[in-house]
């Protein structure tokens, strides 16, 4: 008789703030139930999501004293730790300081800095051989430590996700450049790097959530006060979008988990989660419309945009200049340009403006065009009738 495989587990705490010891002592319960041992001597890193410089009310990045719970856990059971990832912007020294991360992780002994070198990982095609932090492919433990957040481009940002972090420096815009308008390919290139480092644990903080435009200044802060572990990171992530009342297949990384094998068969959640009401999604409107050969008109006045909010005055620090991988923003008069045919709706602009001015918008005939399509699907479809002229006739006897 075959085995029955074993449902992966996902554990949840429900956490209404971050006090210290409450925080520490669920942070603890959840490793002790999900992550390897540990063994004194054991390379683990912690790997949790520092976007950029913010405060840790904004809820752009894991919150400190999860950080801080995560390496104390991983301290007492005798491993060298160190939290690394690599921040999208600003300096790692400011992000430290503005994030709290400094006097969170005061007096414990560890490092922190950001991921300095690189080794090449074969993750299949059609993406082949890319670089990703040696520091996490020589952990012995990897502890993912992802934020709830939506995303522009993606919709959250959760488990499989926050490992794009493991992409180092620059390489993460070539990256969005060669994925393109293609948003299923980034994300079976999310779920591959996902799974090239292999995290023992994921453990997401979604105490304080982003809602919104996320996954930058521009999302809303969010009170949901929930801690979940997985081992598996697409399982974690499944259970989040059920939480928050979304079907996990409207999830691109879940639809290329799904795809790519990398979904457990079973799932089984060991605390119901609470039932998050009227979660504010971003829009993911199509990258592209219609043939090839109008493909430029499309761009300019189908496809949802970015732009800067109504009413905002530009900032001029160029961020979204520096951050976009088809140089399509520029500094103009008036603060901003977009050049929205070489645009590839990637949103790293958005989430990268410090100051939160800018946002996504769909243009008003790509709107009307996206309800038209989802009301044409609603609609019941007609049966074929053989009889009639152009319908399928009997097979000849």
């Amino acid at each position: 008789m075959a085995a029955v495989a074993k449902a992966t587990p996902v554990f949840l705490e429900q956490v209404p703030d971050y006090e210290r010891g409450k925080l520490r002592a669920a942070v603890c319960r959840l490793l002790e139930k999900t992550a390897p041992a540990v063994r004194r001597g054991d390379r683990v890193l912690i790997k949790p999501n520092l976007l950029a410089p913010a405060p840790p009310g904004r809820a752009i990045t894991t919150h400190p004293h999860v950080v801080r719970a995560a390496a104390e856990w991983a301290l007492d059971c005798g491993g060298r730790v160190l939290v690394a990832d690599s921040p999208g912007m600003g300096s790692f020294e400011r992000l430290l300081q503005e994030g709290g991360y400094a006097a969170a992780l005061a007096g414990l002994p560890l490092e922190i800095r950001a991921f300095r070198e690189t080794g090449k990982v074969d993750v299949g095609p059609p993406f082949g051989s890319i670089p990703l932090a040696r520091e996490a492919l020589a952990a012995d433990v990897v502890l993912n430590l992802p934020k709830l957040k939506s995303h522009c481009m993606m919709l959250l940002t959760l488990g499989v996700k926050n490992l794009f972090g493991c992409v180092v420096g620059l390489a993460k815009p070539e990256w969005h450049l060669r994925c393109g308008i293609d948003r299923a390919g980034f994300a079976r290139l999310l779920v591959a790097i996902c799974t090239a480092v292999d995290p023992a644990v994921t453990l997401l903080d979604g105490i304080l959530a982003l809602e919104g435009d996320g996954p930058g200044k521009a999302g809303l802060p969010r009170p949901i006060g929930v801690l979940l572990a997985s081992p598996n990171a697409p399982a974690l992530d499944a259970t989040v979008c059920r939480m928050l009342g979304l079907p996990p297949a409207e999830l691109p990384t879940h639809r290329a988990a799904l795809e790519l094998g990398a979904l457990p068969a079973a799932i089984e959640v060991q605390q119901e989660p609470p039932r998050v009401e009227e979660f504010r999604f971003p829009v993911l409107a199509p990258l592209t419309f219609g043939p090839r050969r109008l493909e430029h008109l499309m761009r300019m006045h189908l496809l949802q945009r970015p732009l800067l909010r109504s009413g905002a005055v530009c900032r001029g620090c160029g961020e979204c200049v520096r951050s976009c991988p088809a140089k399509a923003v520029a500094a103009g008069r008036g603060g901003v340009v977009f050049d929205y045919r070489r645009c590839i709706r990637c949103y790293c602009c958005v989430e990268m403006c410090p100051h939160g001015l800018l946002r996504t918008a769909e243009t008003a005939p790509g709107r009307l065009l996206r309800h038209l399509a989802a009301l044409r699907d609603r609609l019941p479809r007609r049966p074929h009738r053989p009889d009639k002229p152009g319908g399928e006739r009997p097979a000849c006897t």
